[in-house]
């Protein structure tokens, strides 16, 4: 296949996402029983995102730097499953730029990358030996790995010896002047729950101005209320709310989040940490100093800083060119054709 064939297959599968075929909306009915975290809108709001960035327009200019390539050598991916179709965009690089791909689903996956994958044969039945989904990877050239802190560590050892990109933990800040409206508020609130707030690209963390008053995030994020409902999230916000309490750890509560002064980044699920600054330097130079951690940033202020930065409620919406953790995968991947 041409680059502009593979180009065309793609943005067809956007076109069909976008339909919802009958056997891709059973595979999302039944994804909720197979990991509760996959509800149903969550798995739709993953499916309209990646829809929404496979048009032939923006894949060609998006792949318009690089040459057409059919790669006979073969990347390892092992994907990750924390939100639905988290995986799917080094997926999606990896088969685009020409390339072979063994792919090692993650067992939260609940069926959907390999029903995606069937949907794109469909499409362009060229594919089907392009990929092969693995219990186990042998026999690559390349390998893309994503986990956690302690999962790289494994990844380093077995795959170290090829040209590699293993990710681990980040998580996401977003920076408040205290000026903002209830709308941004609202939209933060996306960037917040959206995926139950697993993703990382969730964010995890607040930093506002001292004296900030935190009545007025919880007024405009108080439509968010049904997330108490799901079981496992409850059980996290009770939990955490519990070892509070006993430590008598101070913290504020609204009924489905809470919110706690901490330094640290990565918050437990049902939490929101919380730390104040003096001013925006100050904030610039803890935003960079912890830019290994940190996947992006939300905020209507405008930051000096070394990383992505969206709007409120954009950071669950990345484009084509939004790579994890800033490693650009296609110039990985042409850079050993």
């Amino acid at each position: 296949m041409t680059k502009e064939q593979r180009i065309k297959a793609f943005a067809e599968l956007g076109r069909q996402l976008q339909k919802a075929p009958e056997y891709l909306a059973e595979t999302i009915a039944q994804a909720a029983f197979k990991n509760p975290w996959y509800t149903a809108s969550n798995v739709e709001q993953a499916i309209s995102a990646i829809a929404r960035n496979l048009q032939e327009d923006k894949l060609t200019t998006w792949l318009s730097p690089y040459p057409d390539l059919t790669s006979d050598k073969t990347v390892g991916l092992v994907l990750a499953g924390n939100i639905p179709l988290v995986g799917f965009h080094d997926l999606l690089c990896v088969l685009i730029a020409g390339f072979k791909a063994h792919i090692k689903v993650s067992s939260d996956d609940a069926n959907l990358t390999p029903a995606l994958l069937r949907l794109l044969v469909d499409i362009e039945p060229r594919f089907a030996d392009r990929f092969a989904i693995v219990e186990r990877l042998r026999d690559f050239d390349l390998v893309i790995a994503t986990g956690s802190d302690n999962s790289s560590r494994y990844f380093e050892y077995y795959f170290g010896k090829k040209p590699h990109i293993i990710r681990k933990n980040r998580n996401s800040i977003a920076v408040l002047s205290g000026e903002e409206s209830s709308d941004d508020l609202a939209k933060l609130g996306h960037d917040i729950f959206d995926y139950f707030g697993l993703g990382c690209r969730s964010v995890s963390k607040i930093l506002v101005p001292k004296g900030y008053d935190v009545a007025h995030l919880f007024e405009g994020i108080e439509h968010f209320t049904q997330i108490g409902d799901h079981f496992k999230y409850h059980n996290n916000y009770d939990y955490n709310k519990s070892i509070y309490l006993i430590n008598k750890d101070r913290h504020f509560d609204n009924g489905f989040l809470l919110l706690k002064e901490d330094q640290r980044i990565a918050s437990p699920l049902a939490v929101l940490f919380f730390q104040e600054y003096d001013n925006v330097q100050q904030v610039e130079e803890l935003l960079n100093t912890a830019s290994q951690q940190i996947q992006c940033i939300t905020t209507g202020i405008p930051l000096k800083t070394i990383i992505p930065t969206f709007g409120f409620g954009e950071s669950q919406c990345p484009m084509l060119d939004d790579y994890a953790d800033g490693v650009n995968t296609l110039d990985f991947l042409f850079a050993n054709p």
